[in-house]
Order: C-alpha cells, then structure tokens, then sequence
C-alpha cells in the first residue's frame, strides 16, 4: 500500500520512541558503510557511487510502473558526474528527465525546496508536456480539473 492509499494520509505521525532507536542503527551502519568506503581507492568508490544512484533511478521509476533501461540510466549519471565508463550509450529524454531531477534532489538535499526547483522537476520529467499518450499540464500546481495518474498504460490508476 502506497502512504496517499492510507486514510488520512496527509496527517501522518510517527511514534518518536519507536522510530529513534531504528535511526540509530541505521545511522550506526551508513557510518560503518562510510569507514569502509574511505579505506577503497578512488575509482571504487566512484563505481560504488554510480551503482547505488543506478539501482535508485531504476527501483523508484518501478514504483510508478516504469521500466528503465539500466545502461542508458548508468550512463546519463556517469555523464552528469563527469565519471568515464565503458560502453556508455545514448539515452532518451525520459531517462534524462528522471537522472536530471534525482540528481539534483540528492545532490542538493540541503537547498530549500522552492516552487521553481519543484516545477523544474516537473519540467524535466515530462519534457514534452505529455505523459505516454496524454497532454498534462507541467510546471504549474494542481487545478480542481487535473487528475492524476500512476501506473503502466494498462494498468493506469487515478490519484487525486
């Protein structure tokens, strides 16, 4: 179940008892996992890095039913970082779109989340103005005619 399916969804709270000792374990780890990483040579941790920001473009275009290619996303990252790879291929502008805004969502954490970084985003996820075979409204906040869908082609499902 997805958090928008979950009832009262927009008023989500946390138990900061239970939820604080898992932190620190994760915590914990990511500095285990940091340690050893500075012990590796350069270009190590430079693959490292571009196989873990991979797999995250690749698993969160799953969420929403699409499928990436896995060497055009390697490589439009590789290029983005300035990291040369072998057998680099071209990349079409979804994989782009998807590689430009996860990028700059992760790269630039600490920035304030303006609505111009939003709607640039959305501006490069949807570089056509089209979602598949539909004319979307982009860069621009939700009107009470928009809807919202997610999913594959065959399988698509409104979220409002």
């Amino acid at each position: 179940m997805y958090i928008h399916q979950r009832k009262d969804w927009t008023k989500f709270t946390w138990d900061a008892e239970v939820v604080t000792p898992l932190l620190g374990a994760v915590r914990y780890k990511q500095g285990k996992i940091l340690g050893a990483m500075l012990g590796l040579g350069f270009q190590l941790q430079e693959e490292t890095v571009l196989k873990t920001l991979t797999l995250d473009v690749i698993k969160s275009s799953e969420i929403e039913g699409e499928l990436l290619n896995p060497d055009q996303v390697r490589s439009s990252i590789a290029r983005r970082l300035g990291i040369e790879i072998a057998g680099a291929v071209p990349t079409d502008r979804n994989v782009e779109g998807v590689v430009e805004m996860l990028l700059d969502a992760t790269q630039r954490f600490d920035e304030t989340l303006t609505e111009a970084r939003l709607f640039g985003w959305h501006g490069a996820l949807f570089p056509t103005g089209r979602s598949g075979m539909y004319k979307i409204k982009t860069a621009a906040w939700r009107d009470d005619a928009m809807q919202v869908t997610s999913g594959p082609v065959n399988r698509q499902q409104k979220v409002y």
